[in-house]
């Protein structure tokens, strides 16, 4: 399936997705990684940015002022992972239903996208620049003490993407599906690899 979500996502907009899906996405996305998380979660504070419906971007941007405003001239993907221990608790209290990052997450953020019915997404790595060509605009920014990776970038997008849908709305988790698979495939090769060399110590 290849489809365009648009802020505010509704759990019907998400419904059909299935792990392996590709889609895109126009409106807002903020950026959000780890002290914003841990903000929310471990500090209690609430957050300046209202993602009720909208999406995330484990990301820390590089961003340049332009005049009053700012331009986005680098938004490359965090690692997801590192929000593992906090997605769950945040997608809940947040009602995010789009998380955006690098690589895969754990089954407490897939238990969380089934419960709120919300997923998450990858965004391939090393196309940063690609990702800031699809910023329309920075329209605000939130927690700029943090600095400008942690910062809460409010940004419109169009077509942001591809996004391969990771973990959907019925947990299903594309990394873990796969890990099964590589490892039930690797005992085999790796045997024939160490036959193969088993006279290097």
């Amino acid at each position: 399936m290849n489809k365009t979500l648009k802020t505010p996502i509704t759990a019907e907009d998400l419904a059909d997705l299935q792990t392996g899906d590709i889609v895109f996405l126009d409106g807002l996305l903020v950026t959000c990684r780890d002290v914003g998380h841990r903000r929310l979660i471990e500090l209690g504070r609430e957050l300046p940015v209202d993602l009720r419906g909208g999406a995330i971007f484990h990301a820390g941007p590089i961003v340049a002022r332009d005049g009053e405003g700012w331009e986005m001239v680098s938004i490359g993907p965090t690692t997801s992972m590192r929000m593992e221990a906090f997605e769950r608790e945040f997608i809940a209290r947040t009602g995010v239903r789009l998380v955006i990052g690098k690589g895969g997450m754990g089954p407490e953020t897939a238990a969380g996208c089934q419960e709120s019915k919300a997923v998450h997404a990858v965004f391939p790595g090393g196309c940063a620049v690609l990702a800031a060509s699809a910023v329309e605009a920075i329209e605000r920014v939130e927690w700029l003490d943090l600095g400008m990776p942690e910062a809460l970038w409010v940004c419109r997008v169009k077509q942001f993407g591809p996004l391969i849908i990771s973990i959907d709305t019925k947990g299903g988790n594309l990394f873990e599906a796969n890990k099964k698979v590589f490892n039930e495939r690797k005992g085999p090769l790796v045997e024939e690899v160490s036959s193969a060399v088993h006279f290097i110590k």
